[in-house]
């Protein structure tokens, strides 16, 4: 496992702070200890440090993965958030949309979220900014990008799409055959 280059540092912030805004340092400089993101085979792997010394004893070609996956690098040189990143941003997230019980099962297939489906949004959130769904008992659901502000949502048409589908909890089932 490699550390992540500067410029790609840089990616992989600007991502995150879209989700959960400055609360970025709150990652890394965690109360159980000090974490850190590494890169293997253009994956970007959030581990702590205590056992990421453990793991330098390893050969290269013995380390399958270490830590949690938080997405993959892109050809291009974008950054690609993972639905594992989804319980250590959840807690983070400066702006999050909950989402009614009958549009859930809609949303783990992959599907935008309408207005009819919305069940709160968070106060002041603006157009295209990245979003935590969560179930109206405040389980994290997915990600999602704003669609609309809050203050357009109040105002538009019930059949509008107020949440982009990003990545959800049902994508573990949806690509069970490829995750082997």
């Amino acid at each position: 496992m490699k550390r992540l280059t500067e410029e790609k540092t840089k990616i992989l912030f600007e991502k995150l702070s879209k989700y959960i805004g400055p609360n970025v340092k709150l990652l890394i400089d965690r109360p159980d200890g000090t974490y850190c993101f590494r890169e293997m085979n253009s994956r970007v792997y959030y581990v702590s440090e205590k056992i990421l010394k453990l793991a330098e004893g390893l050969k290269k070609n013995e380390l399958v993965s270490l830590g949690t996956c938080f997405g993959k690098f892109t050809k291009g040189n974008k950054f690609i958030l993972h639905i594992t990143a989804l319980t250590f941003l959840a807690p983070y997230a400066q702006y999050k949309i909950w989402v009614k019980p009958s549009t859930e099962q809609q949303f783990l297939y992959g599907n935008h979220i309408t207005k009819t489906g919305l069940g709160r949004i968070t106060e002041n959130t603006p157009m295209y900014q990245g979003v935590i769904v969560m179930s109206m008992n405040d389980t994290p659901l997915g990600f999602g990008v704003a669609a609309k502000s809050t203050a357009d949502c109040k105002l538009a048409d019930p059949l509008v799409t107020v949440c982009f589908h990003q990545a959800d909890i049902g994508e573990y089932i949806r690509s069970e055959d490829t995750l082997i």
